[in-house]
């Protein structure tokens, strides 16, 4: 994967200098004038397809105090050094090509699909080195903002449009089922595409593919069902014909998972009887508030799994997911988590077997149902059921 580093280094005549460096496929290259050498770099990832971007950095030369001042003609961190007598400054450019907009999402099939690329940072992946299903989550939802506002479709809501903001409107999702293939490691880079499509009178479904960046084999499918809810009064509104007509252009009639192997089984209540372990007392806090003021949907996995067994944890791998949402919480709220878990048996598909023989053959996986409630009154706020496939 190629690799922009910059080295800030002090030469005897005090003076600050900032180098930069870009290596791909293996080499670094640094600007003529370079006061070092440079080491061959061989990055070993399995992402060198990357198409690198031009960076054009403006560097203090003075004083051990002065740093980067611009990046592209930016200010860094919205800071400005100004100019003082002594100091001057250079600038290093680097072009590469870009033809696939790595770092930035953009339309494919006619503005129907916008498609974007993340890299997966150190700090989303779990206890295995791999993306957890939060991390996923939170690039979808990251990927529907960008695809509305790339739409020219954002008001000043967190994802509404522009009629929707006039009469304060926003989207809440009410049931969401992802079905992970594979789970990317750190340092690997995935490409999601996403769209939007009606769902019933008053709803919109909103689907997701990512890729694996490389190989371009799809690892993860999803489908998300959204209504239209007052911000003020927290009720549900009928989707207005303003925000319709906003919307409909965009729509493609397209599955991301084929309706037969979609999970529209209903979820089962779990009660203090039914369910094998129980977390009580999970308290949200104002870090989990999104920008439309309540608490942002990808949280609830994290308090879902609070209730889950360690074994299963250790042992095991989600391979799905559905949520139902049934109501909101507040910060202010206090919550308990529910699990129960039973073995999920498949059979191999071999016509020639006898039930023994199949039986023999069965594969050991586990299914569990999930309740997030209030721990005052017990109302439900989040229904869910999770499949587990063992670790290799």
């Amino acid at each position: 994967m190629p690799i922009v580093a910059m080295t800030s280094m002090a030469s005897s005549n005090n003076i600050n200098l900032v180098q930069c460096h870009y290596s791909q496929k293996g080499y670094i290259y640094t600007p003529k004038n370079s006061i070092f050498k440079a080491s061959l770099l061989a990055s070993g990832s399995r992402n060198a397809k990357i198409l690198g971007q031009t960076f054009i950095v403006k560097a203090n030369v003075g004083s051990f105090d002065k740093g980067v001042e611009t990046v592209n003609g930016k200010k860094v961190n919205g800071v400005h050094l100004g100019d003082k007598s002594g100091i001057g400054s250079q600038e290093y450019s680097y072009h590469e090509p870009d033809d696939r907009g790595v770092l930035l999402g953009r339309f494919v099939e006619k503005r129907y699909v916008y498609r974007q690329t993340f890299a997966i940072r150190s700090y989303e992946i779990g206890p295995d080195k791999t993306a957890t299903m939060e991390t996923l989550m939170n690039l979808l939802q990251e990927t529907a903002l960008n695809h509305v506002t790339s739409a020219g479709l954002a008001g000043n809501g967190f994802g509404a449009t522009h009629e929707m903001s006039l009469r304060k409107l926003i989207w809440v999702v009410t049931r969401i089922h992802v079905q992970v293939e594979k789970y990317s490691s750190w340092g690997d880079v995935v490409e999601i595409d996403t769209w939007v499509n009606a769902a019933g009178k008053n709803g919109m479904r909103r689907d997701y593919i990512i890729r694996d960046y490389v190989s371009q084999k799809i690892i993860t499918r999803a489908t998300s069902t959204w209504v239209i809810m007052n911000r003020e009064t927290r009720r549900l509104s009928k989707i207005p014909d303003e925000v319709r007509n906003e919307v409909t252009p965009f729509y493609l009639d397209r599955d991301a998972i084929a309706t037969e192997n979609i999970d529209h089984e209903k979820i089962k209540k779990l009660t203090d009887e039914t369910a094998v372990r129980i977390r009580p007392g999970i308290a949200p806090s104002w870090s989990d508030m999104d920008a439309n003021q309540h608490i942002n949907n990808v949280k609830y996995i994290g308090w879902i799994l609070e209730s889950v067994p360690l074994e299963i944890l250790e042992k095991y791998n989600m391979g799905s997911i559905t949520l139902e949402y049934r109501r909101e919480c507040r910060q202010s709220d206090m919550l308990d988590s529910l699990t129960s878990v039973k073995k999920r048996l498949h059979e191999e598909n071999n016509n020639n077997s006898t039930t023994s023989d199949r039986n023999t053959r069965c594969t050991t996986d586990k299914e569990c149902t999930h309740l997030l409630r209030m721990q005052d009154d017990k109302s439900d706020i989040v229904r869910a059921r999770t499949v587990w496939t063992l670790k290799h």
